[in-house]
């Protein structure tokens, strides 16, 4: 089997979350690694491991990233990353499939699936082959253990369940 990895340089994990009933706050995670074993023109039968550095969360506020890393969010201290694992793989279409795997964040790992696309593949101007996929889902924050919140003297809260995901990767061969 083909083992591809992540090219972090060309790949963007990011998210957003409900800010005060009102607007939503965006973020990414710069470090990842991971790889894909198998065949990317038919994932059905590969193998998917990623690993997100929590520690590089930017919300382009850095006390608000700081907050994030604390023990009232993702802890980096005790858990320093969230890890995905694909346990089976369905083709869903053309270029299309549902990843399902167990998806860590902190202490709580929960089955997970992702409804990924495969962007496209070619050469870049090396010689090297490349090939990108993207997925967009919404998964709730309380249930991965992230429960900190504030209410606000309106109503509602300060910070949103839903976080909505969405990865846009590229990978090149080994």
């Amino acid at each position: 089997m083909t083992k591809w990895n992540v090219d972090a340089v060309h790949t963007n994990v990011g998210f957003s979350v409900r800010h005060m009933m009102v607007s939503n706050v965006r973020g990414s995670f710069t470090g990842l690694e991971g790889s894909v074993t198998g065949d990317v023109d038919n994932l059905t039968d590969a193998k998917i491991h990623f690993t997100i550095d929590v520690n590089t969360i930017n919300t382009n506020n850095e006390d608000r990233d700081d907050h994030l890393r604390s023990a009232d969010f993702f802890n980096v201290e005790q858990y320093p990353n969230i890890t995905f694992d694909s346990t089976e793989i369905v083709r869903t279409g053309e270029d299309e499939y549902d990843v399902t795997g167990d998806l860590t964040v902190k202490d709580v790992t929960k089955k997970t699936t992702f409804n990924v696309t495969r962007t496209g593949a070619g050469k870049n101007p090396w010689g090297v082959d490349v090939v990108g996929f993207e997925t967009a889902i919404k998964i709730s924050r309380k249930e991965y253990g992230l429960t900190w919140n504030q209410a606000l003297e309106t109503g509602g809260v300060l910070v949103g369940d839903d976080i909505k995901i969405t990865v846009e990767l590229q990978v090149n061969p080994a």
